[in-house]
């Protein structure tokens, strides 16, 4: 079972509350100036397709110009790397159509596809050259990795500002490099769900997948059911307020993340895990009896009631109206752990409502068990076994890869991102066993499931459930430092992945985090450098 009861919430809120979490805290003002050296221009996360160092390195000054030409989508581009840059050099790096020199960016047709980019670096300037704004986009994250850690502080820093000489060429891996956020267990703000969306952007992840329903919690509004929001989003694990998204707040999530190129994957779990929804209204329950509002941790005892027409009637109108909302591909509908279900009842659910996504113009995306049914043309099955899983369980999900159901894997035991990392770690469950670094970033998705064609392989995903996460500060210790390599398994060759190369790159990621305020879990097996 993916999540399980949970026993120790209020000596975990102790625990934080004694200041568990500053291991990677911001350290106080006083910094000393960066190296005269430049980073190594393959020294970044995820690891660049191809690196060819060479040539005298570019020198960020208060004569520095962003160079975008005529295109809308450069500059905005430009905008977002010059808000980067100002605080921390203290230059007015204006964002100009014309000029020489500086860092350009720059559209045009080649080799990227959708999200690839080339940057090259010189004495005279670094241009970054790609098809689409995406990969201006994510070559910007680059740049700004080699930049260093002192860039990321919203206060003006010595410097200097040099980004070493050569080329990188570079194009993902996978198409789908993806971060869950389970908003259902505890309710994150829309400023707390946008701080994880500049994380995932700093690291090319495109993919932010909301959990926004489940048994204690209904999170997005829905104007044929009111009370699903008002009601079912009245709590959270715990018995505390909940919450959740006005639709203007869903726009504006989705808004912001479409400014950082990620796509937000709307799901809505059924037929299981709908306690909310059938506290909220007593006719969607066979018995037409509403159940308590649910605020514990148990799973599978909730179920819609398969055989009513008012189920489906519901299950319209949510979906209608989300959609409406969702500008992406996507929606997600869940299917896991509907242990209330009968097979016969699943099945049939799910060949009614996966036409019903189809019919407002959306992808179907569910949890792997959604291969127990018949998957429908051209739907994902999230993965969330683990290494151990049964060969049967396996063997059906091959099939219907086999069959043209693309796969997202986020196996339990190798990237959930809430379990612990050890048996000392205060946040987090552990049913899946303890997940290390180097165990979340040492496999590879290729290969991963037998008898899945690596072609049926859409990418990675790194979901964070929250029964014992209630606020950023927990998001960050327990995503940091494992989501990098998640992104890294999502976007590089499999050739470029070996740990021991790796584990030099992330430790050199420590004070980038300390200088953006994210308290991070220093793992053992890395050896970080000292605070500054």
């Amino acid at each position: 079972m993916r999540r399980h009861r949970l026993h120790l919430l209020g000596s975990l809120l102790l625990v934080a509350a004694a200041g568990v979490f500053t291991s990677g805290a911001a350290p106080q003002p006083g910094h000393k100036p960066a190296s005269a050296e430049p980073r190594p221009l393959g020294q970044v996360i995820p690891a660049p397709a191809s690196v060819t160092p060479g040539g005298v390195p570019y020198r960020i000054t208060d004569g520095t110009r962003i160079r975008v030409g005529d295109s809308r989508e450069a500059r905005r581009v430009g905008e977002y790397l010059a808000g980067v840059l100002r605080p921390s050099t203290g230059y007015r790096l204006p964002v100009t159509e014309r000029g020489a020199g500086g860092i350009r960016l720059r559209l045009a047709q080649g080799p990227y596809g959708a999200e690839g980019y080339r940057l090259d670096s010189g004495r005279g300037g670094v241009t970054i050259t790609a098809a689409e704004p995406a990969g201006l986009f994510h070559g910007v994250q680059t740049l700004r990795q080699l930049l260093p850690a002192a860039v990321e502080r919203d206060t003006v820093q010595p410097g200097p500002w040099l980004v070493a000489g050569g080329t990188v060429r570079d194009t993902p891996r996978y198409a789908w490099r993806g971060a869950m956020l389970d908003v259902s267990r505890h309710f994150f703000t829309v400023d707390e769900v946008k701080r994880y969306v500049d994380q995932l952007a700093l690291y090319k992840f495109n993919k932010l997948h909301l959990h926004l329903s489940d048994d204690q919690g209904w999170r997005i509004a829905v104007d044929s059911w009111p009370r699903l929001a008002t009601h079912g989003g009245s709590t959270e694990v715990g018995g505390g307020p909940g919450g959740y998204y006005t639709k203007a707040d869903y726009k504006e999530i989705v808004r912001y993340a479409a400014s950082r190129h990620l796509e937000v994957v709307p799901e809505i779990d059924m037929p299981g895990h709908t306690n909310a929804a059938l506290a909220s209204y007593a006719g969607l329950n066979c018995d037409g009896v509403a159940p308590p509002l649910y605020t514990g941790t148990d799973v599978g005892f909730s179920s819609l009631c398969v055989g009513k027409e008012v189920t489906y009637d519901f299950v319209d109108d949510v979906i209608r109206e989300l959609a409406a909302l969702t500008p992406g591909r996507y929606l997600h509908i869940g299917g896991d752990e509907a242990h209330s279900t009968t097979h016969a009842d699943y099945v049939r659910f799910m060949d009614r409502v996966q036409p019903i996504v189809a019919e407002y113009g959306k992808t179907v995306v569910g949890w792997h068990q959604l291969t127990g049914a018949t998957p429908a043309k051209g739907a994902l099955a999230q993965y969330w076994g683990l290494d151990g899983t049964g060969a049967e369980e396996k063997a059906q999900v091959a099939k219907a890869a086999q069959s043209g159901t693309g796969i997202v894997l986020s196996p339990a035991d190798r990237i959930y991102l809430d379990m612990k990392y050890d048996r000392s770690t205060p946040l987090g469950l552990s049913w899946a066993g303890y997940v290390e670094v180097r165990r979340a970033y040492d496999w590879d998705p290729g290969t991963y499931l037998p008898g899945v064609p690596q072609d049926a392989v859409r990418g990675v995903e790194a979901p964070l459930w929250t029964e014992t996460i209630e606020n950023s500060a927990h998001i960050d210790y327990m995503a940091f430092p494992r989501l990098p390599g998640v992104a890294e398994l999502g976007w590089s060759p499999a050739a470029t992945h070996d740990w021991e190369a790796y584990k030099v790159r992330l430790a050199a990621q420590g004070p980038r985090w300390e200088a953006l305020g994210i308290g991070y879990h220093r793992s053992p097996q890395v050896a970080w450098p000292a605070a500054e």
